[in-house]
């Protein structure tokens, strides 16, 4: 009888341990419950569990990348550019006007290391792989450029090279437009264009008698597509009731944190690709705990799920950087797809006051650098514009 009890004890003593265990293993971590409080939620969110911030390695490097395969978007006149480009705002020079509006392409605060010539950073990217080149009037370095192209080796007939024309101009009119192009295919080296864009428009038919401009250039045989930058569906619709072709591309902001539904989808129904400056939006957003745990999951950077969310609208896709290492980081988004989730995610970061940034530098860029700038109580204040 005394076994008996004995034995019952600890059988009884046995089980109060298992169950404490039992109970222990079924208790949530300390971290889990924290990741309930978070704003992320890394489990419910994106079905793994990740830590809300972490170092990124950059991607392994590599002397050059095939990206002569990358795919191409088709313009509305037949034509192909690659999806991928390299942007040269700031690349070895920056415009005397640069710090009065990030609009332009870019935030001077983040501006990186002039050290190296646009000529030197231009060949290394050509050396890298990348064969779209986005130049522009305004960033003051297109015959560093042309030089870099040169120094590369890449036969012409395998770059695509695109420009754009500065609001002093467009003011200017037919005679200083005419000129600045020349000038543009001198500094380029090449005796005709790809591509040639409106860089704003201009308000007081400025910007429309300036494409009028570009359309007879096309017909010379300087300019093979013609496009238009920073334009509102009220600016494309003014603008179509004159011009007799169509623009290719219109070139905006295009991010998670400026992705404006409205006036994309408005364009790609016109049959207008949509080309992104800022996609990296500066790196400002590199350290955002989405982006980060997105990285993570994948084992990608945060520069390479921005630039993937990018490609994967079908949206072209212009990285900038003076350092190599970051050129091939920045290309390598074709070997990975973010699921329908992450992107409906990625897709709902613009906020109101993103939009309403954004329409404050609109309105005051199509004036800069001209003397409109200084017209008290301008239309182009006050006019309706689409932001989203």
């Amino acid at each position: 009888t005394q076994l008996r009890a004995a034995i019952r004890r600890l059988m009884f003593l046995f089980a109060i341990a298992n169950l404490g265990g039992l109970l222990a293993m079924k208790q949530p971590s300390i971290s889990r419950r924290l990741r309930a409080f978070s704003r992320i939620r890394p489990q419910t969110r994106l079905g793994v569990a990740m830590p809300r911030r972490r170092v990124h390695a950059a991607a392994a490097p590599v002397e050059s990348l095939d990206l002569d395969t990358v795919p191409k978007v088709t313009y509305n006149d037949g034509s192909e550019q690659p999806i991928i480009g390299f942007g040269t705002y700031k690349v070895g020079f920056i415009p005397a006007s640069a710090s009065s509006a990030e609009a332009a392409g870019g935030s001077p605060e983040n501006a990186e290391s002039l050290g190296a010539s646009a000529r030197e950073i231009v060949r290394q990217a050509a050396d890298i792989g990348y064969r779209f080149f986005d130049c522009a009037e305004f960033y003051g370095n297109e015959k560093e450029v042309g030089l870099g192209l040169t120094d590369s080796g890449v036969p012409r007939e395998k770059l695509f090279l695109e420009s754009k024309i500065w609001t002093t101009t467009i003011y200017q009119g037919e005679e200083a437009i005419r000129k600045q192009v020349d000038q543009t295919l001198k500094d380029l080296n090449t005796d005709y264009l790809d591509l040639y864009c409106i860089h704003w428009p201009v308000p007081r038919n400025k910007h429309i008698e300036a494409y009028l401009v570009l359309e007879a250039l096309q017909k010379e045989g300087k300019i093979r597509s013609l496009g238009v930058s920073n334009y509102a569906i009220e600016d494309y619709k003014a603008l179509m009731e004159k011009a007799t072709v169509k623009p290719c591309v219109n070139q905006i902001e295009v991010n998670p944190f400026l992705y404006r539904k409205k006036t994309i989808h408005f364009f790609e129904d016109e049959g207008v690709r949509i080309q992104s400056y800022r996609a990296l939006r500066d790196g400002k957003a590199f350290d955002h705990p989405i982006i980060e745990s997105i990285a993570t999951r994948y084992g990608k950077t945060p520069a390479q799920i921005l630039g993937r969310w990018c490609v994967q609208k079908g949206v072209t896709y212009i990285p900038k950087s003076v350092r190599p290492d970051r050129m091939r980081e920045n290309a390598q988004v074709f070997d990975f797809e973010l699921s329908d989730f992450e992107m409906n995610i990625l897709d709902e970061r613009t906020s109101g006051d993103s939009l309403k940034t954004f329409e404050a530098l609109y309105r005051k860029c199509v004036v800069r650098d001209t003397p409109l700038k200084d017209v008290q109580n301008g239309e182009w204040l006050t006019s309706p514009v689409t932001v989203e």
